[in-house]
């Protein structure tokens, strides 16, 4: 990929956000981790510097939005609806990758979806027909994105347009083993839910990152890099 995007990471100081980050910039693409505080964004980024990331930095959310062509929201569900809000003046014509999912402490391990439905389905509602929201990353356990490996794992995109879809699928495959077309948005509830499903799992098993293979495809399936 030539004249890669630059993606912003809102919530990218968390686990799975600045994972994330780790491997994007090290494929070479500038990325922006963003919080709502910039100081605690700029320590994250000076953090995948000293380990050998590529061009990051941090900032306040609105202004890492505003920077970048591809925005990821990697956020607690209990602040995503105001963090959208947050960033709505500044993703028009981007697309928005919406990772949160429906959580409710403390029982994280029972699925309980909220009565406003998919949180990508609400982010895309809230953004308008000027955003293409696209929903993944869901059930990628940060673990081995913090060592600098790929997720052991596929990875379910959803959205309503092809393209924006398309190039999530190769994001999708630079952090796990590849990304999957799932189709549109709506059907995004469904790898939502699947979470505490695999939190349950991750228990119950004593393992730390549960994830999902896909069987019966083509190995070729998935983006490529």
């Amino acid at each position: 990929m030539q004249d890669k995007p630059t993606i912003a990471i809102i919530g990218g100081t968390g686990d799975l956000g600045s994972g994330l980050a780790r491997l994007w910039v090290r494929a070479g693409f500038p990325v922006v981790i963003g919080s709502r505080h910039k100081d605690k964004a700029e320590a994250t980024a000076r953090e995948l510097c000293l380990d050998g990331g590529g061009c990051v930095r941090g900032d306040e959310n609105t202004a890492a939005a505003r920077a970048a062509d591809i925005v990821v929201l990697s956020v607690p569900y209990a602040s995503h609806d105001a963090i959208v809000d947050e960033i709505k003046n500044e993703v028009n014509g981007k697309i928005v990758v919406d990772a949160a999912v429906p959580l409710v402490p403390p029982k994280v391990s029972i699925v309980q979806l909220p009565a406003a439905g998919s949180p990508a389905v609400v982010a895309q509602r809230v953004l308008g027909p000027g955003v293409r929201v696209v929903s993944a990353f869901h059930n990628v356990g940060a673990k081995k994105l913090h060592g600098g490996e790929k997720a052991d794992c596929d990875v379910l995109v959803f959205g309503d347009d092809p393209d924006a879809r398309a190039l999530v699928i190769t994001l999708a495959g630079m952090v796990a083993t590849r990304g999957i077309d799932g189709g549109s948005l709506c059907n995004s509830v469904a790898a939502e839910a699947l979470t505490s499903v695999l939190i349950a799992i991750n228990r119950r098993y004593k393992v730390p990152g549960a994830g999902i293979r896909i069987t019966g495809l083509p190995a070729e399936t998935g983006g490529a890099v």
